[in-house]
C-alpha cells in the first residue's frame, strides 16, 4: 500500500516540480470505496494556496457528461425524443447549411438531431484559428470574438441566445457522416432549459447537484468561496508557467453568468465530482438517490460511433476510444496503453482534468489541476498503470 501511494505522489511532485502544473489532486475510489487520496503543489502560486480537496476548479469539458446526463433525465419523462429533430426546440436550426462540398455553404441532407449533439456528430464546430483550420471554424471563430467581447463588457448573451447566434455558422460537413469536438453540448444546454422552463443551471442544481449533495458545483464562484477557487495557468515560451483568468469559450466565474456553458462552464471540487461519477458508476444511483435508470446509464456508456464517424478521434487520451453521449468509451486497450477492460468512459478538461469510470472493476480515477492546453497523456497512463497493478492488493 506505501509504496504504491510513494510512486503515485512522485508522480504528482514531479509534475509540479517540472513546472508542468501548479498543482495536482488525484482521488480513485474502488468499489464504493476511497482507496487513495493525493495532492501537491499550489492551487493559487501567487497567493500561496495549496492544492486541496476542497479546490474549486474549472471543469471546461468535464462539464459535458453532465450535460449529457441531464438531457437524459429529460428523455427518461418522455420529453426528449433522441432522434428527433433539434429545430423541434430551436427553429433556427431547421436553416442550417454546410460547407460539406466547398466554399459555397448547401442545405443539409438531413436535419441535425439530438443523437448528432450527443455524439458529437453534428457537424458545429469550435472556433478554430490556424493554418488549415476550416471555413465554418473560422466564421466561428470571429463570432466568438464578438460575443465574448459582450461577455468581458457585463452584457454577454443568455444561453438561448448565444445558441441561435451560433446557428448561422454554416456546418464543416453533412450531420452523422463523421465525428467533430464542437459546440453540441452548448446547443443541448439551450435545449434543457426550453423543455424544461427553467435556466439551465436551475436545472442542473435541482435535478443533479443537490441530490447528490455538490454544493460547490456551478456555472460561478460566489465571493464567499473565492478562496478556494484555483488559478488557472498556461505554459508560455518562457517556460515558465502563467496566471491566466480570461474568459475562453463563454464561460465566466466572478459573477452569475447570462450563457451557461453546457460544454465548458461549471466549476466543481474533486469530492463533487466524485459523487456525479459514482453515480454513473452506480448505475444511476448514488447515497440512496436515484438520477437515471441503470439501463439509461448504459445506453450513455456505449460507442456510437461507426469505424468511419470515428476515424478523426485519434489524439491524445482517445486513441483505442469511441465516443457516445458526450464521453469517450474505450474498445481497444492496447491501442489506449492502459489495462482497463473495454466498456471503460469518461473525458477530459482543456486545464487537463481528466475522469476515467470503469464499470469491470468499479473504479473511479479523477485527476485535477489547472494547465491551459494540458492534456497529460503520459501522465495519465503512468498513474493509471499504477493504480490497476495495485487493485489486487486492496
Amino acid at each position: 500500500m506505501g509504496d504504491y501511494r510513494v510512486l503515485l505522489q512522485d508522480l504528482l511532485d514531479e509534475d509540479v516540480a517540472k513546472g508542468e502544473a501548479a498543482g495536482d489532486s488525484l482521488l480513485v475510489l474502488h468499489r464504493g470505496r476511497e482507496i487513495l487520496y493525493l495532492e501537491s503543489g499550489k492551487a493559487d502560486r501567487e497567493k500561496d494556496i495549496p492544492m486541496r480537496r476542497d479546490t474549486i476548479i474549472r471543469l471546461f469539458s468535464m462539464t459535458k457528461p453532465v450535460t449529457a446526463v441531464a438531457l437524459m433525465i429529460l428523455y427518461e419523462r418522455g420529453q426528449i425524443g433522441l432522434l428527433d429533430p433539434v429545430s423541434k426546440y430551436l427553429p433556427e436550426y431547421a436553416d442550417l447549411r454546410t460547407y460539406a462540398e466547398g466554399d459555397t455553404p448547401v442545405p443539409l441532407d438531413r436535419p441535425i438531431t439530438i443523437t448528432d449533439l450527443l455524439n458529437m456528430t453534428s457537424g458545429i464546430p469550435y472556433p478554430e484559428n490556424w493554418e488549415g483550420c476550416t471555413r465554418s471554424g473560422r466564421e466561428m471563430d470571429a463570432l466568438f470574438a464578438r460575443l465574448l467581447q459582450q461577455v468581458r463588457e457585463g452584457k454577454g448573451p443568455s444561453t438561448r441566445e448565444w445558441v441561435r447566434e451560433i446557428s448561422a455558422v454554416p456546418t464543416v460537413f453533412q450531420p452523422g457522416t463523421r465525428w467533430l469536438y464542437g459546440q453540441s453540448a452548448d446547443i443541448l444546454g439551450a435545449i434543457i432549459e426550453i423543455v424544461s422552463g427553467m435556466s439551465f443551471g436551475e436545472f442542473l442544481k435541482r435535478e443533479i447537484f443537490d441530490p447528490l449533495q455538490m454544493p460547490d458545483t456551478g456555472f460561478w464562484v460566489p465571493e464567499e468561496k473565492r478562496d478556494r477557487f484555483a488559478m488557472s495557468y498556461e505554459l508560455w515560451d518562457d517556460g515558465l508557467l502563467h496566471p491566466v483568468s480570461d474568459t475562453h469559450l463563454g464561460e465566466w466565474y466572478l459573477s452569475e453568468p447570462a450563457f451557461e456553458s453546457g460544454g465548458a462552464g461549471l466549476v466543481s471540487t474533486i469530492d463533487d465530482y466524485s459523487r456525479f461519477a459514482s453515480m454513473l458508476a452506480g448505475g444511476g444511483r448514488f447515497a440512496g438517490r436515484r438520477i437515471l435508470g441503470s439501463a439509461t446509464v448504459r445506453f450513455m456508456t456505449r460507442n456510437r460511433l461507426d469505424e468511419v464517424q470515428r476515424a478523426p478521434l485519434n489524439w491524445g487520451n482517445n486513441m483505442g476510444y469511441g465516443y457516445g453521449n458526450l464521453m469517450r468509451v474505450l474498445l481497444d486497450p492496447g491501442k489506449a496503453g492502459i489495462p482497463a477492460e473495454p466498456g471503460e468512459f469518461g473525458w477530459d478538461g482543456w486545464t487537463g482534468n481528466y475522469v476515467s469510470i470503469d464499470p469491470s472493476e468499479d473504479l473511479i480515477f479523477l485527476y485535477f489541476t489547472q494547465l491551459r492546453g494540458a492534456w497529460k497523456i503520459d501522465l495519465m497512463r503512468a498513474l493509471k498503470a499504477i493504480v490497476y497493478a495495485h487493485l489486487d492488493d486492496k
